[in-house]
Parts: structure tokens; sequence; C-alpha cells
């Protein structure tokens, strides 16, 4: 299936799309970003299986889960963003969504370690095209006065998708796998594992229908002399901003990524709970608390732009990251489950409050011909620090300096506390130039009245 590229607005009309298409698009980009953290997420929830069936080792499965999705899923982004800001966002992200599901039915038709790792790269190849390209489009969609809250909604899909592989990814695998294998025409006998990947991955490609009517937003915000520096040049030449911006939501990754990967293993070593309940309570918590909180960023951060404020976004964020640092500290202390439940239910609102502000501060300043590419560099350099040195630190802290496994509670405390601190710093002190790159960026944007 295949259709010619839109070609690139150059100028901004003085226009903007209409709201009912622009929420269109947003719900359809969310659903996709949805999409794709349940394909992402249920290798996790299939570890017995694999191994037994492909006879791996977990350092094999690690590969799996980690470098062969993550390696190509960073370095992609770039190439596939600057594809993005020169040509068809929508058709971009159609051909991505197509990519990374055929890829996780792919996952499900590998009899092997190196075929399962080949499909892996392919999903995080066809996932690297949708983000930078889908902040652009919700850029170009709304103005500045209405852009957080339709950013705060597609980036919703994280929590969405994660929440409901944690809460309901479990027992439908757990129905599969009481069905036994199956021969199915044209694919052959599947064991369990395998059906589970075919089931999610083949709805992607109903899912990249939408962006055969999605429309591509004429580009607002060209700024020229961008586009004869190129992203890294320019961004250099406001470092201030960009890299200050970049390395303070990358440190506070590090808490966010940390939580995720050792808050379970919290719960089933200081409290004694069982995987399955630390599963549905923490898929549960993403669903109730972190998903509402991403709105309310966004919600925030418009409410706040219309009082005045410049530097609504990331102001913001520092006021999040604020209100986080006492139960990102303290959650992993507590001295009951209840109370620790309760705790990172608080701490996952506010990181819910923060996940659409770093794209939010990033587009509101990037001239459009660089926007995509801008959000792929964000990613690259967050990803590398948040999911290469977080996990890492906590667990190096607990086995060498606080005593072993049955510290990981403290490490994560301390690791999660400190590292949001550090990016309130970082952040705070970037306030007076991304006012300074707003001011800038005004120049490049068509009147909000004209609709």
């Amino acid at each position: 299936m295949s259709a010619p590229l839109d070609p690139p607005t150059a100028v901004a009309p003085r226009l903007w799309p209409s709201a009912a298409w622009g929420w269109f698009a947003v719900a359809a980009l969310m659903v996709a970003y949805t999409s794709s953290f349940i394909d992402r997420q249920i290798l996790s929830l299939l570890v017995q299986p694999i191994r037994a069936d492909l006879g791996i080792t977990d350092t094999q499965f690690s590969l799996l889960a980690g470098l062969a999705f993550s390696l190509f899923y960073t370095l992609m982004g770039v190439p596939l963003a600057k594809l993005a800001d020169r040509g068809s966002r929508r058709l971009i992200i159609f051909f991505g969504i197509v990519v990374w599901s055929l890829m996780t039915v792919a996952c499900g038709l590998a009899n092997s370690f190196w075929a399962l790792f080949a499909a892996r790269i392919g999903v995080g190849i066809g996932e690297a095209a949708l983000s930078p390209a889908a902040y652009s489009m919700i850029s170009d969609y709304f103005p500045p006065s209405r852009r957080a809250r339709a950013l705060a909604v597609y980036s919703m899909g994280p929590y969405i998708g994660a929440g409901l592989a944690l809460m309901i990814g479990g027992g439908v695998i757990d129905m599969i796998a009481r069905s036994g294998a199956a021969d199915l025409p044209l694919l052959g006998h599947l064991e369990p594992w395998q059906q589970t990947f075919v089931l999610v991955g083949a709805p992607g490609l109903l899912i990249a229908l939408l962006f055969l009517i999605v429309r591509e937003p004429p580009r607002h915000g060209v700024a020229r002399a961008a586009a004869q520096d190129g992203v890294l040049r320019y961004m250099w030449s406001r470092r201030s901003t960009y890299y200050a911006l970049i390395m303070g939501y990358s440190v506070f990754g590090i808490a966010g990524i940390s939580y995720l990967a050792w808050m379970p293993a919290v719960f089933i070593r200081q409290y004694g709970w069982t995987a399955p309940q630390v599963g549905f309570t923490y898929g549960l918590i993403l669903l109730c608390a972190a998903t509402p909180g991403v709105l309310v960023g966004g919600w925030l951060t418009d409410k706040l732009a219309a009082r005045g404020r410049r530097d609504a976004p990331l102001y913001a964020a520092v006021l999040a990251l604020a209100l986080a640092a006492p139960f990102a500290l303290a959650t992993p202390f507590a001295p009951s489950a209840e109370l620790a439940v309760a705790g990172l239910a608080i701490f996952s609102f506010f990181a819910g409050v923060m996940n659409s502000l770093p794209a939010t501060s990033l587009q509101a300043v990037a001239p459009n011909q660089l926007r995509a590419q801008v959000t792929a560099i964000y990613f690259l350099i967050g990803n590398l620090i948040s999911l290469g040195l977080g996990p890492t630190i906590v667990a190096a802290l607990s086995d060498r300096l606080l005593g072993g496994p049955t510290h990981i509670g403290q490490a994560l405390g301390i690791v999660s506390g400190a590292s949001i601190v550090i990016a309130v710093i970082v952040l705070a002190r970037a306030l007076p130039s991304y006012r300074a790159s707003i001011e800038e960026a005004d120049a490049w944007q068509p009147p909000e009245g004209l609709k």
C-alpha cells in the first residue's frame, strides 16, 4: 500500500487548521503511540516461554529487550526526523506504523534468537518514525496558546500503553497459553507466545489506515536562517536554551526510568508482593494517576501562558519537578506497602505532569524545518542518559555501597531524589534564556486569531 509523498509547505499560510481536524489527528496519533508502547512492552511479559522455546540465556533476552530495540530506535530517529522536516509527516508516520506492526507480527514468526533479534530491530526502526513527526504535526495544527493540551493528549499514549500491558497483558497471555499451540492459515504452527505477538501487532495495520485520512497541516514558524545553519549548528548557537532543556529533562528521565525498572523489585523484596500484584497495581497507578497528570500538565501550561508567562511550559516543569522530588526520595523508604503505593501514585502523577512538557518546551522555540530533528536529538540524548545510566546507577549503588539486593529501595530513592534536584536546578537556570528564545520564535508565527 503506498501513496505519493505530500509536498512540504515551505511558507506557512496565515491560517491555522480547523480544531476538528486537529483533534482528529491528535486522537489518531495518541492511539498509534499507545499501540507502539504495547508492542514494545509485551516482550517483558513473555520472558519464560521465549527462553524455554528458543533456548536462550538471560543475557540474550536482555539484548532482545534492550539493545535490539533501543539502539536502532534512538539512532534512526534523527534521519527519519530529517525526512519529517522536509516531507509529509503523516505518510512517514503511516509507513512507520506499518513497519513496526509487521515486525511485531514477525516476532511471532521467529524460530531462533537471531530471527527475533532482527524483528526487534525492525520494531525499533518503525517506532522511531512516530514521535518526532507527531510533535511537529501537532505544533502546526494548534497555535501556541492551545498547543500544550494537544501535546498532552498525545503524550498520554505511553502511560496508557504501559498501564494496559501491565494490567491486562498477563491475563491475555495466560488465556492464550491455556488454549495451547495453534496451526494458523499462512502462518503455520505457532506457540502461545508467538500467537501473542501476532495478536498485538496485527491491529497496528488498521491504525495505520487512519493516516491516509489525517491531513498534513501547513507549516507554521519557518525560520529561513535555520535551514542554512543546520540543526546542530543552530542548537549550538542557542545552547543556553536547547542544551539546558535537553540535559535537564534527560536527568529527570533517570528517575522516571529507574522507577519503572526497580519499583516492582522494591515491592517484591521489601513488602513480599507477588509479580502479578505488582503488575496490576503499577498498571492501575499509571492509568489513574500518571495519565491524568499528563492532562494537568497541558492544562497548567496553557493557563500559565494565558496569564502572560512567556516561559509557561518550562516554568510548569520546574514546579512539577519540585513537587515530585520529596515523593521520589521517600517512597522506597516507606514503612508499609500501603504508604509505598500512595507515594508511588503521587510521584507518578507529577511525573505525568512532566511527560508532555519537554516536547511542548522544545516545539515552542524550534523553527518549523528543524522541529522533528530537535525532538529526535532530545530522544537520542535523553534515552542514552536515562536508559543507559538510571537503572545501572541504582543497581551499582545497591550492590557496591548499600549492601546488596535488599537495599534496592534505598538506592532507588537516593538516585531518583538526587536526579530530580539536579534537573530542577538546570531547568530553573534556563528560564531567562528560554524566555529570550520564545521572543525570537514569536516572529515566525502567524497571528493566533486567524483560524
